[in-house]
């Protein structure tokens, strides 16, 4: 197993290689700066089959397999490429329609989605819910062949540029059920349909995609749009959260590499007092307390990908890769500014671009507390406090 897993992922290392060359971080930056999609690199990802990674043969793809792309997003942020969308569009997108849709949905979507012609979003997040999922109020009224969609969302990642929104919304408010974990239900949504409108958030994070708010005023979405049996989604929803953390392990991890390799970098060359830095044990010894965090949470992130894939319960697995490479990444990005010093604050180094973006994910898409009730409770089995 290891020999194989060296061997795919020496594979995907060599055509991330190609591909950067060519969409580097300088072209990442210029786009993340601008506000302006990825799309030339999004489309030779598409090309060459690895926007197929998460869906089955029959369907364009190449097999549904997390790890693959978790490979791919750590690489391609090893070299300051953070493909943010990859995780939204190539995990929570393709994998629940894979796992969960119509025939008529598959063939639908995923060939679209594995030749990156077509885009999807993912909409869950509540102003007044929070952490709090199974309190949205967001509704899909049903109506004889159809469900009016009404509510709206936060934080919604890239809906400005994607073709499809996977909107969460209740079709049994939260007050009418007797088990929280019923009466949630997952739609397709053209984001472009009458009854929609979309508010872009003033984040200040350097990326590529922007945030929205996303409002339903009596959207009309046809039955054929529900992904799964009614009311009965939350199976299918974890099967896109835990994708979710597991791609962002992945991503964080890549990030911490690439920032660790500055530092490593200046580290050897920047001479004070007439030896290099990085000989004295104050820089030396972080630097490798770093590389280690990085290689433990790269190896909990490529595990819960594999759990995943073999159809075994993830979420223990997911939860702590996230929270391992958000911590590892949050430290290690802070001590790459550190060796550099005051330099380190400079666009030229290229490394507080990084910060926000990292201490981002200690707060979402699930906060490191709401991570650490999970553990507690799932794992460990102490009584659940909230």
């Amino acid at each position: 197993m290891l020999d194989a897993f060296t061997e795919e992922q020496e594979a995907i290392r060599s055509f991330v290689e190609r591909l950067t060359a060519k969409y580097d971080r300088r072209y990442w930056v210029e786009r993340a700066t601008k506000g302006e999609s990825i799309d030339e690199l999004w489309r030779e990802l598409g090309r060459a089959g690895y926007l197929g990674v998460t869906v089955p043969e029959q369907y364009g793809g190449s097999g549904l397999s997390l790890r693959r792309l978790a490979i791919l997003m750590e690489e391609l942020a090893a070299r300051g490429v953070l493909a943010g969308f990859l995780v939204i569009s190539t995990a929570m997108g393709a994998i629940p329609i894979a796992k969960y849709g119509t025939e008529e949905q598959k063939r639908r979507y995923l060939p679209a989605l594995a030749n990156g012609s077509e885009k999807f979003c993912f909409a869950i997040t509540e102003p007044d819910a929070g952490s709090n999922s199974f309190r949205i109020r967001t509704l899909a009224r049903r109506d004889g062949d159809q469900y009016i969609l009404s509510g709206q969302k936060a934080f919604i990642t890239g809906v400005n540029d994607a073709d499809h929104m996977m909107v969460v919304a209740r079709t049994v408010s939260a007050d009418e059920v007797t088990d929280k974990r019923e009466g949630i239900s997952l739609f397709i949504v053209d984001p472009k349909a009458q009854g929609i409108e979309k508010h872009q958030m003033d984040i200040r994070i350097l990326m590529p995609e922007r945030q929205f708010r996303v409002f339903f005023d009596g959207v009309h979405l046809p039955a054929s749009s529900r992904l799964g049996e009614e009311g009965k989604g939350l199976k299918i929803l974890f099967d896109a959260l835990n994708p979710e953390r597991i791609t962002l392990g992945a991503l964080l991890v890549g990030t911490g590499r690439y920032a660790l390799g500055k530092a490593v970098e200046y580290a050897k060359t920047r001479t004070v007092f007439d030896v290099p830095i990085g000989a004295h044990q104050g820089l030396a010894h972080p630097m490798a307390v770093a590389k280690t965090q990085l290689e433990l949470a790269a190896l909990m992130t490529h595990r819960a990908a594999e759990v995943f894939d073999q159809g075994g319960e993830a979420g223990m697995y997911a939860n702590m890769a996230k929270y391992a490479a958000a911590e590892a990444a949050i430290e290690t990005v802070d001590l790459a500014m550190q060796v550099h010093g005051g330099s380190g604050f400079t666009g030229e180094v290229d490394l507080i671009t990084l910060w926000p973006m990292v201490r981002l994910m200690r707060t979402a898409p699930v906060s490191r507390e709401m991570v650490l009730n999970y553990i507690a409770e799932h794992t460990l089995g102490l009584p659940r406090s909230y």
